[in-house]
């Protein structure tokens, strides 16, 4: 479903404080049998100060809120 090199919007949300912050991870590898995408962390974070970019990380399907190829992205 994802690609190497797509990008993906997320959400991070913090469960204490109910706070949540949209950024773009580079997808690595895709795991469509577990929907779960493994890639890098591309925005640098505000919000959530216990991720940094570059950071790897594993993402449910459930966060995704946005997908992008190569060609088509344009960060917002």
């Amino acid at each position: 479903m994802y690609a190497l090199g797509d990008y993906l919007k997320v959400e991070f949300r913090d469960e204490q404080s109910g706070e949540s912050e949209w950024m773009w991870v580079r997808v690595q590898s895709d795991d469509p049998a577990r929907r779960v995408v493994f890639g890098t962390l591309d925005t640098e974070p505000i919000v959530m100060t216990d991720l940094r970019l570059g950071i790897e990380l594993a993402v449910s399907y459930d966060n995704i809120r946005d997908h992008r190829t190569p060609a088509s992205f344009r960060p917002s």
